[in-house]
């Protein structure tokens, strides 16, 4: 692979524009400033005494909650969460997390479709870990392996942390990738896949980075070929005013350079506390209308990327106990995505990450919860649906039903119907269907080993793939 990378005269060009900007973010990094009382005054609430003797005492010994995953904050995020009951938990470390930590490293073998380091290659998209950390950390992140920077073993055998992305090396595999494709007539002669045409930058979270190290990966990007770009975050929370003028400008500049590319960002808010103004009653601030108000600096943040309409926003989240496992929350949240002119894009159940049990709830209640949410909104406003990411494919929970199928043994309790999104390679068996019976305690695939009444998309046939880089199912 390539270790030298040299920008083209037309990136060069857009790169020369950019303007970086120093932020001030006012991060809370770890307990100790919190167990040493070094955090400011009005910061020390945060954690209560009692909290703080039980999280220090867990320190060095296996359940030490951050080693499973580092405690971070911002001063935005933290005046959220004076108010927010939902807030704290999202940030908050707790000595339940290390309860149990049953789990895996690796959700997905994600590593398996990893043909670059920093790459993950699956569907026709590419994700790539450009940045191991975010501005602050949820305490149910999926990536907490990559965030603390865990070992984890590869199917090869070796053991290593997971790296970060490369330009030389990433645009180098997608040339290579690409090519191989236009030259066999649209697909790859190995694994039958289709064009590498789209990316998301994720991580960590990409807005971390200044914005000359993200205008390096758009233009390198778009001049490897790639069609449409993400960019994963949840920056838009923690710290919005990092969507600022000279952000704008350099996305403004790359749409100049590359109209062709799409652009799309993937927000992240949990809950409506994360967006909405409060009054000192604790209720949603209402104006003209009674439509509701948004935090000052989300608002500005989130219509500097609407008010460029060729910029898409999608919000997504999964469902967490104590966090949004609420049909009201949730309802406020799809309406005023769509309201504003963002899209809700998946909710998800829970991943088996380590130490999942503490932050899942059952399949068929995150179930409940989105279709009862969904009641009394409008068409537009209700498009999201509930997805589970099994190590197959990502799967839609389509339905849960009280009553038995007719004639079909084992759904006396009623059934869960899923239906297969995607393959992790191509989509050759997207719409089948897997139907077992009913366990309402069930948090992972695994809570429906013992009731699988029919199976056409072979989620309980599934074994790792032995050639996974090119793997096309």
């Amino acid at each position: 692979m390539p270790q030298d990378y040299t920008p083209t005269e037309k990136e060069q060009a857009f790169l020369d524009k950019v303007e970086d900007t120093q932020y001030k973010r006012e991060i809370i990094n770890g307990l100790a400033p919190f167990i040493g009382d070094k955090v400011p005054d009005d910061m020390r609430g945060l954690y209560s005494t009692e909290e703080l003797v039980q999280l220090g005492g867990l320190k060095g010994t296996d359940r030490d909650v951050e080693k499973r995953m580092p405690v971070k904050i911002t001063r935005h995020f933290f005046e959220l969460a004076k108010t927010s009951p939902a807030i704290q938990r999202l940030v908050k470390a707790s000595p339940d997390e290390t309860t149990d930590l049953a789990g895996s490293e690796d959700p997905g073998n994600q590593m398996d479709y990893s043909p670059v380091e920093g790459l993950l290659h699956k569907y026709e998209m590419g994700l790539m870990y450009v940045v191991s950390t975010c501005s602050a950390h949820c305490r149910f992140c999926y990536r907490e392996e990559l965030i603390a920077r865990k070992e984890v073993a590869r199917q090869d055998g070796t053991v290593a942390k997971k790296g970060l992305a490369k330009i030389p090396e990433i645009t180098a595999y997608i040339r290579d990738f690409n090519a191989k494709v236009a030259a066999n007539g649209g697909v790859h002669p190995e694994s039958g896949r289709e064009k590498l045409r789209e990316i998301l930058l994720s991580g960590g979270d990409p807005m971390v980075l200044n914005n000359s190290k993200l205008a390096a990966w758009l233009a390198a990007l778009a001049e490897a070929g790639i069609e449409s770009i993400r960019i994963g975050t949840k920056e838009m929370a923690f710290y919005p005013k990092r969507f600022d003028p000279t952000f704008l400008a350099m996305l403004d500049d790359f749409h100049e350079a590359y109209p062709e590319v799409g652009l799309h960002m993937m927000v992240h808010f949990e809950h409506p506390d994360e967006f909405l103004a409060k009054g000192e009653d604790g209720e949603y601030l209402r104006g003209e209308h009674g439509i509701y108000q948004w935090v000052p600096d989300t608002g500005v943040a989130m219509r500097g990327l609407l008010d460029r309409g060729w910029i898409t926003v999608e919000n997504q989240t999964p469902i967490i106990r104590d966090i949004n496992d609420d049909p009201d929350a949730i309802r406020i949240m799809q309406r005023e995505m769509k309201r504003v002119g963002a899209d809700n894009h998946y909710f998800f159940c829970g991943r088996d990450i380590v130490a999942y049990k503490a932050f899942n709830i059952p399949i068929e209640e995150a179930w409940r919860i989105l279709n009862e949410s969904q009641k009394g909104l409008s068409g537009v406003e209700n498009h999201a649906r509930l997805s589970i990411t099994h190590y197959k494919g990502k799967t839609e929970v389509v339905a849960v039903t009280n009553e038995p199928i007719p004639g079909l043994a084992g759904s006396e309790n009623g059934v869960v119907i899923f239906k297969l999104l995607r393959n992790a390679g191509s989509a050759p068996e997207r719409g089948k269907v897997c139907i077992v019976g009913r366990n309402p305690d069930a948090v992972w695939f695994d809570g429906y080993d013992d009731r699988v009444l029919f199976d056409e998309a072979g989620l309980y046939e599934y074994s790792r793939v032995t050639n996974p880089s090119l793997a096309a199912t």
